[in-house]
This record gives structure tokens, sequence and C-alpha cells, in this order.
């Protein structure tokens, strides 16, 4: 077996990327093991192909090869016992072969399926259709509460997408036989959907909770109040209890988010924000300046930090 890359390939010492990869191309498709079933000598020859481009497609390989340093497997050139431990240990995994070249890999099977419709090289191919990737924007209550949309493909197709409850951003949807067309009787390949969520205005989402900042006023803070809270499902009553301070936290159970895949319903975590806005009467103001004086108060006094000299600042 040839162990000069250049020579498996046909090509020169000086052959471009370009080069190297339409050589491979070539050769590739002519003893590919699905146009030559059952034959062994096109399945060692293919090896030794994709051997020879997996080297000279890569750059620091090829330089190697070139120095004298790796031959055409990519072995080192070194003294048998020098290299069995230089392999054998963490330095040598880099020289272990790579994938082949995923791009030239696909162009080849593209040969391969035009040709087929005309009873060419690959009209005994059969091949399952590609799987086709799609983005798509989905609004936050979609997402939380499930929905379905209808979306147009960029062939024209339109394709009603079901969005299941609790879909988490960067998820991907599957539908299955919406992709490419399958050859020779195999089955059409997927669509696959990657979902951005559009964050909302005000509801945010912790796993299947969900958190909002809910206004108050000083009077229902104070005195506590039956007040509307929006939800992901709809408006809901919900009391506040009286001497609530701005930052309390209440919890509505199951309306966070919709029950989905055996999981119950997330809650609904409201955060109480004090909200003065508006103008105040003289009335008002006086009668907090008398209660100021009547029961002093000072909310931050176990914030209060000790000097070097261990006194109060």
């Amino acid at each position: 077996m040839a162990t000069d890359p250049y020579k498996i390939l046909g090509l020169a010492k000086d052959a471009t990327a370009d080069q190297v990869r339409a050589a491979y191309r070539k050769l590739a498709k002519k003893h590919h093991p699905d146009l030559n079933p059952g034959d062994k000598r096109a399945e060692e020859k293919f090896k030794e192909i994709s051997t020879a481009h997996d080297l000279l497609s890569d750059p620091e390989k090829r330089a190697r090869f070139d120095r004298g340093e790796i031959d055409g497997t990519g072995q080192e050139q070194a003294p048998r016992d020098f290299y069995r431990g230089y392999a054998e240990g963490e330095q040598g995994k880099r020289y272990r072969r790579a994938a082949p070249d995923a791009a030239a890999y696909h162009d080849i099977f593209a040969d391969f399926i035009r040709t087929a419709g005309a009873g060419g090289a690959g009209a005994g191919v059969k091949m399952r259709g590609q799987d086709e990737h799609y983005q798509l924007a989905v609004e936050f209550l979609e997402a939380v509460r499930g929905a379905s949309r209808a979306v147009t493909l960029p062939d024209g197709r339109t394709l009603e997408v079901v969005i299941p409850a609790g879909l988490q951003d960067g998820q991907t949807l599957r539908l299955r036989g919406q992709g490419g067309a399958g050859w020779n009787g195999e089955p059409p390949g997927d669509a696959l959907i990657e979902v951005s969520v559009v964050p909302h205005k005000f509801f945010r989402r912790d796993g299947d909770d969900i958190h909002l900042d809910l206004p108050v006023t000083v009077a229902e803070a104070v005195l506590g109040a039956r007040v509307t809270v929006p939800t992901p499902a709809g408006n809901v009553a919900m009391s506040i209890p009286p001497k609530s301070d701005a930052g309390r936290q209440l919890r509505l159970r199951g309306r966070g988010v919709a029950a989905h895949a055996g999981r119950p319903a997330g809650d609904l975590y409201a955060t109480l924000r004090l909200v003065v806005g508006g103008p105040t009467d003289a009335a008002l103001e006086a009668a907090l300046r008398n209660w100021m004086e009547r029961t002093p108060l000072d909310p931050r006094a176990h914030m209060t930090q000790a000097d070097p000299m261990g006194e109060a600042a």
C-alpha cells in the first residue's frame, strides 16, 4: 500500500488546499464503498484516500510530513522505543486520526445525489433526507403556557408548530419528516427549529416559577389591601397583609409556568415595590410628620458599621 499522500491523491508537493480537496473528492467518489458494495479493494482504497486527505488538509501535519517528522499515516519518524513512549503519552493524542473533512464529505454525497436521477453512478444510492435547521422567536407567554404557531419555511411550505408549555430559551423543536426529501425510498429528514424566547416586560422566569415586581401604594402596604395581580394565565386577586414592607415576597401557588412533562405548574412570586408617585395632600404629610415624632424608627440601625477601634461609626 502506498504511503506517500501526494502520490495517493496524484498531487505535486506544491499543491494548494483547493487542489487537495478537489483530488480527494474525485477519488472518493470513484472508490466510495456505497458505490462499490462488497468490493473490499475499493473499501481499502477509500481508507487510503481518506488518510492521505486527512494529513494534507491539516497544515501542521502536512508541514511535519514534508520535513520528514511523520510518515504518510501520521506516525512519528523516530526510533521505535522513542515513538512508543511518545505516542502512548498525553502528547501523542494530537496525532491520532481526525474525523474526515465534513464539508468535503457532504459535497461528495451531493454529487452522488445529483446523478441519481439520471441513472449515473449514484443511481443506487439510498439516503435519508437531510435535517434542515431553522430559528424561531417565541413570545414569553407562548413558551410558558404553550401555543401553536404557523411557520412559513423558505421553500414556501407552511408548518403548524406546536410550542409545548415550559419551553426554554435555546431548546430545539424537532418536526419529524419535515426536512429534506429522502432518496430511493428512504424517509425524509427532520426540521430542527431552535427557539429563542423573547423577554417579557415584567415577568421573569426561574425554572418553572415566575417572578414580578408589584407596585403598591403606602396605604396598601401599611393598611393591607386586596389588589389585582397579572399572571401568565390572566389577572387574579391577591391579598396584601397589613404592615407589609417594601421587598416582601408573596406567593401565588400554581400561577407560574403551566404544568408540563408530568411536572406540576410552577408558582408566581410577587415582590412588593413601594410607589409614592403623584401629589400628596397636606393632611397626609402632617399625619406622617406626627407619626414620625411619636414613633421614632431607624430602619437602618442594623446596618451601622463599627470603626477599627470598636466604636460605632
